[in-house]
């Protein structure tokens, strides 16, 4: 008959919590795994998963009772290493969507939304176009698989301690943060120039031609270069994409280590 002590269960116990925490946040946060259309019961589910995998593979965790304050401490420095790595991939889809958003509303459809589930919000069209265009190209990619990976990753380069964490990988997040949105302004920055000489023509014809209706005209205008321009960006917005989840894994790891302090 096995038995264990009383120490032996909460050093197994220890050993597949902290994982856990973990890998829950991430799923919690990152995209693909924190859709709503996914239950939480699954993602639930899939963290236990990842930490029964990963748990016996990781080295033996500090003696530290997870009932105790210190283990409700690395328990909160679990969820905020996981919730920022799922933070830092999620700000890429909103730097997509920023950008559908911005070109969106230069070309005339800034009140044309729809309802997002996801956020239980209205949302624009073209914003929504793009992230679902991202979507696809990052499960095409694998990149769900990705983000499970630069996951266990980070667990050699910050195992799980009672050491406490360092500021400098929260300041990497703040400005990847701005990166990304930067990113996501130069991706949409072709329409937005086609749209800028676009309505400096109108100007000029409105100018012209006083007795000209700038509104029938000038919609019309703004909206059919908008989609053709959109049409001749969609075929190269593929490499950008790749481009922005390759420096998205590498933030992800950057962050890891800035905050062990590396």
């Amino acid at each position: 008959m096995v038995s264990f002590t009383s120490g032996e269960l909460d050093a197994l116990l220890a050993q597949f919590f902290w994982p856990f925490a973990r890998i829950l946040a991430l799923t919690l946060t990152a995209p693909i795994f924190a859709e709503r259309v996914l239950p939480l019961r699954m993602r639930i589910g899939l963290a236990v998963l990842l930490a029964a995998i990963v748990a016996p593979t990781l080295p033996a965790p500090p003696a530290v009772h997870p009932v105790s304050l210190a283990g409700v401490v690395i328990l909160a420095q679990q969820l905020v290493i996981g919730a920022a790595l799922g933070f830092a991939m999620r700000l890429v889809f909103v730097a997509v969507e920023t950008a559908g958003e911005l070109a969106g509303l230069q070309m005339g459809l800034g009140y044309a939304t729809l309802f997002d589930p996801e956020r239980s919000d209205m949302l624009p069209l073209l914003g929504q176009f793009l992230g679902l265009l991202a979507t696809l190209a990052f499960l095409a990619l694998n990149g769900h698989l990705h983000v499970i990976q630069v996951l266990i990753d980070t667990f050699a380069a910050l195992p799980v301690s009672d050491r406490a964490l360092h500021g400098a990988g929260l300041l990497t997040l703040a400005s990847w943060g701005a990166q990304v949105f930067t990113a996501g302004v130069l991706l949409c920055l072709p329409l937005l120039g086609a749209m800028l000489i676009a309505n400096l023509a109108l100007g000029i014809l409105t100018r012209a031609a006083p007795q000209l209706n700038l509104f029938a005209v000038g919609f019309p205008l703004t909206l059919g270069v908008g989609l053709i321009i959109l049409a001749l960006m969609l075929p190269l917005l593929a490499p950008q994409f790749v481009r922005l989840y390759g420096e998205g894994f590498a933030a992800m790891a950057e962050i890891a280590g800035g905050l062990q302090g590396r």
